[in-house]
């Protein structure tokens, strides 16, 4: 399916691996033009390189901190300089400490506060002016199955990606009609994150093979498999397109049915 969307720009936070460097690769697949962002410069740099092989749209990286406004500023007027337009926003962000409520500090809110909230408010407040023009533009925020029913032990995550969903909310109403914004909730899938999650696991004794690791996953999802991030990427591709021009303000889970909850 052609998405109508090559072309265009986009920068895509948090990107230099995992899910936002998934999302990266699927807009860049429809001739998006895409700025990625990481902290790691090294990583970065190689993430980058990779993407570049794709031979798509054009791939910028631009190293900078997501909880430091200076750096969102950067990252904005770079797509601004380099590519003249700003069509579209993906939000991400690594997961803050994992803890349990009486284990949290005020620094670790105030912490997650930057990370998965300001840094969407941040990067909206920039890039709005440009995402206006040329007959409006999308947002999608990733963010966590968390949302939906709160995991054991990730207390910041459960709370502050909350606020992410009612951010999302009030910008799909009040920047409507020129902006569509929306999320997409993941479950589990396989990034780098797990990979190397399942390899300790594996080296500690817990499992004897990555394949064991991968079936302790799988069992407790009803389609029997653990999520690839492109497929993530993919629908964030789809809803950054007109094929999606209808969907607004919608919050998408994206688990292989994993969680319990009806709404």
């Amino acid at each position: 399916m052609d998405l109508a969307i090559s072309g265009n720009s986009a920068i895509v936070i948090a990107s230099s691996s995992g899910l936002g460097k998934a999302a990266a690769e699927s807009l860049l697949k429809e001739g998006v033009s895409v700025i990625i962002n990481g902290r790691d410069e090294k990583r970065l740099q190689e993430s980058a390189d990779e993407l570049k092989k794709l031979q798509a749209g054009r791939v910028i990286a631009v190293q900078g901190d997501i909880t430091k406004k200076e750096d969102l500023k950067k990252i904005v007027q770079t797509a601004v300089d380099e590519y003249g337009r700003i069509d579209h926003l993906v939000t991400s962000a690594g997961g803050p400490p994992s803890l349990s409520f009486l284990d949290s500090e005020e620094e670790d809110w105030y912490y997650a506060f930057d990370l998965l909230l300001m840094s969407v408010v941040r990067l909206v407040k920039e890039a709005f002016p440009y995402l206006k023009k040329d007959g409006g533009g999308t947002i999608v925020n990733i963010t966590s199955i968390s949302v939906k029913e709160a995991i054991n032990d990730l207390v910041l995550s459960n709370s502050v990606r909350m606020a992410v969903i009612g951010l999302m909310k009030t910008l799909s109403k009040e920047l409507a009609p020129e902006l569509r914004a929306n999320a997409v909730l993941s479950g589990f899938h396989e990034t780098k994150r797990v990979q190397d999650l399942f390899e300790k696991q594996i080296a500690d004794g817990k499992f004897q093979s990555y394949e064991q690791a991968l079936d302790s996953k799988r069992k407790n999802i009803p389609l029997q498999k653990i999520g690839s991030p492109a497929e993530l990427g993919d629908l964030i591709a789809f809803l950054s397109s007109p094929k999606s021009s209808y969907i607004n303000g919608s919050s998408i889970v994206i688990d292989g049915g994993s969680s319990a909850s009806n709404l």
